[in-house]
């Protein structure tokens, strides 16, 4: 029997901030997490290999009747690649020039890899989730849909392309617009799309997740579980429980978990003199090249922004920032930083404490001691990104 690791490697820091709170694997792209991914290809139940500070959430579990099947946590299944790894004997591993992709033992040193030279899909950096995730939703899409019938919608919507729309049970629409020529969507149990929504596919909604009145969605957006969406929405991915309940534009962005856009808060997503982006690299130390021209927000877990605040091309934002006031503040503002565009001081641990216990409460969950321990250790960590405090 095989034990599934998902295992980080040397480049989770390239996808800092996103994985200061969890796993490479724990990252949504698509409808599910690699994770989740890897789960229901495999037939396997997963588990972590990670940084010791997140250990006590995203566990490994140990078999001792079992060899590890070790599979890195930023790597998407794909077909070709899924059948080498699952074909693995015990003590072979696969790997590329840069990175070990897979390996059956339960010692790396003793296994024997064989270099792959087929097609491979990483995730390398937080861009790479929204740019991957037309295809990431599709490949979703067949997956958890294949064999199954769409819970029924009622008549008062307008469907194009119904064949590529699938709702799950207790999913609620009504008096809305869905063309799903262009891409899949997919409702999750008990998601809520109001009236007046304008949609067009693709779209990911995950369970009890809401578009609210008139929104306007539309080029490969994913809503995680239990997140609100107002306003307008391009190519985004919301990892889940978290809002951007109202009017105003978030396009070409990713954002954490707990996350609140205030009111009327928009992010451009393309510079004036439509240059490529560049996004501030943790592991690189600067602002590096993305490839793209099209790159919005970045935004790590339990950060918030006020009313109107507006986020210029290419801004990354850490975890548990507060960011508030008129203009535009930096491109990359550290985790615990509370201002904006007039500075920044350090947001206090103790609020930062009382204001997750809050929010997390409003959603059943707790703000226990393995989530605080995580922040803390997060806030450590990045303290040396917090010039002021020198």
């Amino acid at each position: 029997m095989k034990n599934l690791i998902l295992f980080d490697d040397h480049r989770r820091n390239h996808l800092l901030p996103l994985t200061y709170t969890r796993p490479a694997a724990a990252l949504r792209v698509g409808i599910l997490t690699i994770q989740e991914k890897w789960e229901k290809y495999t037939g396997l139940d997963a588990s972590h290999s990670t940084e010791d500070y997140l250990a006590e959430k995203y566990t490994r579990l140990i078999h001792q009747d079992f060899i590890d099947l070790n599979i890195n946590g930023r790597l998407l299944p794909a077909a070709e690649i899924l059948e080498q790894i699952m074909a693995l004997a015990p003590g072979e591993g696969l790997r590329t020039e840069l990175d070990i992709i897979a390996y059956h033992g339960n010692d790396k040193s003793k296994i024997d890899f064989t270099d792959y030279t087929g097609p491979l899909s990483f995730i390398e950096r937080p861009h790479d989730i929204f740019t991957k995730n037309e295809d990431e939703l599709q490949k979703d899409f067949d997956l958890i849909t294949d064999g199954r019938e769409s819970a029924p919608l009622n008549d008062t919507n307008t469907l194009i392309a119904v064949e590529n729309i699938f709702a799950e049970a207790g999913a609620k629409v009504s008096c809305a617009i869905l063309n799903a020529s262009s891409g899949p969507i997919y409702i999750g149990k008990d998601a809520e799309i109001m009236e007046g929504v304008v949609v067009r596919g693709g779209l990911a909604m995950c369970n009890n997740s809401v578009l609210k009145l008139g929104a306007k969605i539309y080029g490969a957006t994913t809503l995680g579980p239990y997140c609100k969406v107002g306003g307008e929405v391009n190519n985004s991915v919301l990892t889940g429980y978290s809002s951007k309940a109202h009017d105003g534009f978030l396009g070409n962005s990713v954002l954490g978990e707990w996350c609140n856009l205030g009111a009327d808060s928009n992010n451009s997503n393309l510079k004036n003199n439509y240059a490529e982006v560049k996004l501030w690299n943790y592991e690189a130390g600067r602002f590096s090249p993305t490839g793209l021209q099209f790159c919005g927000l970045i935004m790590g877990d339990h950060s918030k922004c006020g009313i109107n605040t507006m986020f210029n091309t290419g801004t990354l934002v850490g975890v548990s920032a507060n960011v508030y006031g008129g203009g535009f503040p930096r491109n990359f503002i550290p985790s615990f930083s509370w201002g904006g565009a007039s500075g920044f001081t350090t947001y206090k641990f103790s609020k930062v404490k009382e204001v997750a216990t809050k929010v997390m409460a409003r959603r059943k969950k707790e703000f226990d001691e393995v989530e605080e321990k995580i922040l803390q250790n997060v806030f450590e960590q990045s303290s040396k990104y917090r010039k002021w405090e020198s």
